[in-house]
Order: C-alpha cells, then structure tokens, then sequence
C-alpha cells in the first residue's frame, strides 16, 4: 500500500509538471527574449510575430489543459497538439534563440503525447530545434556554424537516443512491476475470499460434525441398551420366573443368585452407558493420557493383560478428533471383552506428520471379516459404526482379523490441532 501511494504521488509531480512545465519555460523564454532583443537584431515584424506566437502558445496550452485529463494514451489529438507546439518553439527559436527553453518541453512530452514509432522524430524535430539554439539561431551563417550545428546536432541525437532508452527500459520495467503488482493484489484477494470461505466451510462441518455425533450417539446408546440392560432384564425376569414356579428351595436360590448376578451387570452396563454420554475422560487430561487410563482400567476390570504404547511427539489434538480416538478405543476394548476371549490386548497411538494412526490388537479368536452379519436396527456399535466416526472427520478404519489368529484394527485420521 505504501508503495501505491509512492508511485502515485511520483505520476501526480508528473502531471503537475506536465501540465505547468510549458507555461514556466514560455514565461523564462519570453522574459530573456527582451532584453537580447538587440543582439539578435529583432525588427518591430520580429516582435509582432513573437508576440502573436507567445499568445498562441498560452491559448494552445489553456487548450490542452482542458481535454488532457481525458487523453491518457497517444491519439490524433496529442499529436497535433505536440507538433503544433513544436512548429511554435521552432518559429520563436528561429526569430530568438532563447525561446530553446520553450522548445525543450518537445524532450520530455514525446513519450507521452506521442504513439512509439513517432516518438523518434518528435525527439529528433526538438534535437534540431535546439541544435540550432545552441549555435546561435537559425538558419546557420557560414560554414563553420554549420559545421558546429551539425556536430551539436549529432551529439544531441546520441544523449537523447540514450535517455530515450534508459527511459523506455525504466517504463517497460514500471510496467511489469504494475503488473505483477495487480497480479498480486487480485490473487490475495482470491486467497482471502478462499480463506474466507473456507473457515465458514470449516465451521459448518464442525457444526454437521457434531449433529452427526449426536445422533450416532442415541442409535449408539439405544443399540447398547438393548444389547445388554434390555437383555439383563430379560434374563433377570427369566430366573426369577424359575424361582416362582419351582419348590426346589436349592434351584430357587440357584436362580436367584443368577438373577443377582445379571442385576448387578446390567447395573455396571447402564452405568458404563452414561459415562459414555460425553468423554469424560478428556476432560483434564490430553488423548495419550485419556487412552492409558482407560486401557488400564479396561485391563483391570476384565483381567486381560492391556498395554498401551505412544509413538512420535503427542499433540494437543482437536477435541473432535480426540473424542472420536477414544470412542473407538472404548468401542474396540467393549467387543474384545464381550466377543474375543483375548489374553493379550495392545493399544497404539502414534502422530506421523499430519496423520493420527491408533492401533488395538489382541490375539483372541479372531473372525472373518467378509462373514460378519448385516447390522440390524437393533445391533450393536459394532464396526460399522467405529468407520463411520473415523470416516465422519476424514478418516479411515481398516481391519483385518482371521479365526483363530487375533484381530488388528488401524484408525488413521487427519492431525487437526486444537484451536
């Protein structure tokens, strides 16, 4: 920004130059004009004529100044405007070889006023302008002052060839740095839009995300409530139904202590169920801290030997993302216990770059993964639903399993900090 208003304030110096330059040097040409009147021997014609081509020069520039702010490239009008004031300079050089400052406005006007291929010779019409100021008026007398307005002549076209390039290799690189400058300018402002949108669209998904977890969690909590207090109640109905129709005092306390038994299952089920409802154990402490708790607690309630391993430097990760790690850990750890009959069971979580991989093995029974029964409206959490909630934050689970060999689970999702 700061360099726009730079390159403005130079083109606005310009303008004003532009536009005032012609008006100061007509005046300083016209001011030495008369008292070297005698030196040039100018006659009442000459002061008739320089006074009738001071006006019109004034009345050209007035002109000019009226239609040269809607004249910003080369055009018919600039280059009339640009010869007709030289035939002026030339005239006034003619009668008084001061008016050269005048005339110099021809130098740094052409480039403006004038299209690339007649840049040349305005250059060269004001170079013999001047050269001939230089040698003391026009027409040269003698042939040594053509001589020396030949030489002048010949240096002048070498200076202004030079600063004429100097200047069209200092306009064409201005050029490309507007250009990249406006190349730039419009693609920030791409990527701000993008990243504009793509923070709404982040918000949105963090939004759907959490809907979505909501509703999985009622089919969730629904399907563990029927495969496991639904089914306790059942069966605690079942035994006691046997103690009211037997007289067998013996199998009536039999039953009974069954039905104690599966009271107190159930229990520890619904209470398992409701600490599920949110992820308490992320609370106070981070995902690896979170996921070792609970493995070993897993271990000590089912007596299998748990183990949990952290691979690479831990990160704080976003609390969806670390939720949705721990929900398939306490998913995976429920099914081993209920299904797999493991004595060993390993839990992994590793950070690799911009990927979170959590691992759990065990070397229970194992299944066929291609033979698992279709998910019914009352089944279980089960597999399906672990991929949905690594598949719902862009992530992936894969699982390979074979009877009698043990099963590997392997969770990779993306690594989103925590904001």
């Amino acid at each position: 920004m700061a360099r726009d208003r730079d390159v403005a304030g130079v083109e606005r110096r310009w303008a004003a130059v532009n536009h005032r330059g012609p008006y100061l040097l007509l005046l300083v040409s016209a001011l030495l004009a008369v008292p070297t009147a005698g030196m040039f021997h100018m006659g009442r014609g000459d002061w008739y004529a320089t006074g009738a081509l001071v006006a019109a020069g004034l009345a050209l520039q007035v002109w000019w100044g009226t239609v040269a702010d809607t004249r910003r490239a080369p055009s018919a009008t600039s280059i009339g405007y640009y010869a007709v004031r030289w035939a002026i300079a030339f005239a006034l050089t003619w009668i008084n070889p001061l008016f050269c400052f005048y005339a110099f406005t021809g130098y740094f006007g052409a480039r403006r006023l004038l299209p690339r291929p007649a840049v040349t010779v305005g250059l060269f019409a004001t170079a013999v302008t001047m050269s001939g100021a230089y040698t003391g008026g026009m027409p040269p007398s003698g042939r040594t002052q053509w001589l020396l307005f030949g030489a002048i002549l010949v240096i002048t076209l070498v200076l202004v060839g030079v600063s004429d390039r100097l200047f069209a290799t200092e306009d064409e690189r201005a050029r490309v740095q507007a250009a990249i400058i406006t190349e730039l300018e419009r693609t920030n402002a791409a990527l701000q839009q993008a990243l504009d949108e793509n923070a709404a669209l982040h918000a949105q998904l963090l939004v759907q995300a959490r809907e979505a977890g909501v509703a999985d969690e009622r089919r969730r909590l629904a399907a563990e409530i029927h495969d496991t207090i639904a089914q306790g109640l059942t069966g605690i109905i079942a035994q006691l139904q046997v103690v009211a129709n037997t007289p067998d005092r013996d199998q009536a306390r039999e039953h009974t202590g069954r039905a104690m038994e599966l009271a107190r299952y159930s229990l520890g089920e619904a209470r398992r169920s409701v600490q599920n409802l949110a992820p308490v154990a992320l609370e106070y402490d981070g995902l690896p801290e979170a996921l070792k708790k609970t493995v070993a607690d897993w271990g000590e309630r089912t007596g299998v030997r748990a183990e949990f391993t952290l691979t690479g430097t831990a990160e704080q990760l976003h609390e969806e993302v670390a939720a949705t790690l721990l929900r398939i850990v306490q998913e995976a750890l429920s099914n081993a216990a209920r299904h797999a009959r493991a004595a060993r069971v390993g839990v992994t979580l590793s950070f690799l770059g911009d990927d979170v991989i959590l691992d759990i093995r065990d070397d229970g029974t194992g299944f066929d993964p291609r033979a698992l029964p279709a998910r019914s409206s009352s089944g279980g959490f089960g597999l399906d639903g672990m991929r949905a909630r690594a598949e719902r934050i862009a992530g992936s689970l894969t699982v390979e399993s074979e009877p009698g060999h043990g099963t590997a689970l392997s969770a990779r999702v993306p690594l989103v900090r925590h904001e």
